[in-house]
């Protein structure tokens, strides 16, 4: 009978000592280790020529190096890469790398579709599968990495940046998303500062406030709407953790950070008509008065039978100026990659889903049709 092997991609520093303690080996193996996987990419225990020949062997026979099986692979003219990847529980997911001015930020999926259903999001269309284990989250800034050649000097690191902000809600795997940034951050893996490892997360205040005293990363805020009754509409989790109780949480977060000078960052999707108008910037104003913040304005990128539209540029530009003049840092994000459909918000992998989400939604979707009610599909893409 074949005993499981261990996959040592997803083992942190830690985890990994304990490992090479457990098979009577000293724990420094864990850092030589460590870096033929992370520093340089192998996935082949004979490759490591600092190790023994005895302690190759024993590896091979108990442990192995297994990546995300890249089902497939595109480059949109921009020089944004995507990448879809098959997990373990059979479903895909997207990984989405995103070159600008000399960074080079990837953006990794935590869940195999979301356990959340945000209306104008097209992951959430898919339903949900499972959460991805600590090896399928960092497999991801593995895999980038190697798709870029020899390692280069870290001056020159391809991946500079990591932000959780794709398929799936970070903080509903929080265990697995936690040592996953460690590995992220660790000297002898990828060594990324802690102000270049991002969660996002929608609101899911009782995780918020457990990364408290474990992870000290940068936090990004997915808000979308400056009051209750439209966010209930938009981000469904702000009816179990409405923005007074958001707002808290993220100022409990933030206080617990060493260095006093960072600041949340709110994303905040533009919906045509829907939260884009100069009431919504003035109660936004209102709402993060005393939260230090800086925005990121997400122009919507449709997908098919969203229900959205974008809104004009200059609804942009204006919801922009507005928030600019009340003296808050406001950005508005670049579509990238939209060519290969890896835009914010576009990511939607193949998700066997367990919710049924997706299957109603698409029964809705097909009678309204079948109706030839365009009204009937619009209000149906937004209910669902």
């Amino acid at each position: 009978m074949s005993v499981e092997k261990v996959n040592l991609l997803g083992l942190t520093r830690e985890k990994l000592g304990d490992f090479f303690k457990e098979i009577g080996e000293k724990p420094f193996r864990a850092q030589q280790v460590m870096k033929w996987i992370h520093h340089f990419g192998v996935d082949d225990f004979d490759a490591m020529t600092n190790v023994s020949k005895a302690l190759r062997a024993k590896l091979k026979e108990i442990a192995e190096i297994r990546g995300p099986e890249i089902v497939s692979f595109n480059e949109s003219s921009d020089g944004t890469r995507k990448w879809v990847v098959r997990v373990t529980s059979g479903s895909c997911v997207e990984t989405v790398y995103i070159p600008d001015n000399g960074r080079g930020t990837l953006c990794v999926s935590s869940q195999a579709g979301c356990s959340l259903d945000c209306s104008f999001c097209s992951t959430g269309k898919q339903g949900f599968n499972s959460d991805l284990t600590v090896a399928e989250i960092i497999g991801q800034v593995w895999m980038a990495v190697k798709s870029f050649g020899p390692p280069a000097s870290s001056e020159q690191r391809s991946v500079t940046n990591v932000v959780m902000m794709g398929m799936g809600e970070p903080l509903l795997n929080l265990d697995n998303v936690i040592d996953a940034m460690n590995l992220m951050m660790d000297d002898f893996s990828y060594g990324l500062s802690k102000r270049r490892v991002t969660l996002s997360t929608s609101g899911v205040v009782p995780n918020l406030l457990k990364m408290i005293g474990r992870t000290d990363v940068s936090l990004a805020v997915s808000l979308h709407a400056p009051n209750d009754e439209l966010r209930n509409e938009l981000v469904p989790i702000n009816k179990k953790y409405n923005l007074k109780e958001l707002l808290s949480a993220i100022d409990a977060y933030m206080e617990s950070l060493p260095d006093n000078s960072r600041v949340v960052t709110i994303e905040y999707t533009l919906l045509a008509g829907v939260n884009d108008q100069p009431e919504h910037a003035e109660q936004l104003i209102a709402l993060l008065k005393d939260v230090p913040c800086k925005l990121n304005l997400i122009p919507f990128n449709p997908f098919p039978h969203s229900g959205y539209e974008r809104p004009s540029n200059n609804a942009i530009r204006r919801f922009q100026v507005m928030l600019l003049d009340a003296g808050f840092n406001t950005t508005v994000r670049k579509t990238r990659g939209e060519d290969i459909d890896a835009a914010c918000g576009q990511l939607v992998g193949s998700v066997m889903d367990k919710t049924r989400r997706s299957a109603r939604y698409e029964a809705l979707r097909n009678e309204a049709v079948q109706q030839a009610e365009p009204e009937a599909v619009k209000m149906v893409d937004q209910a669902s």
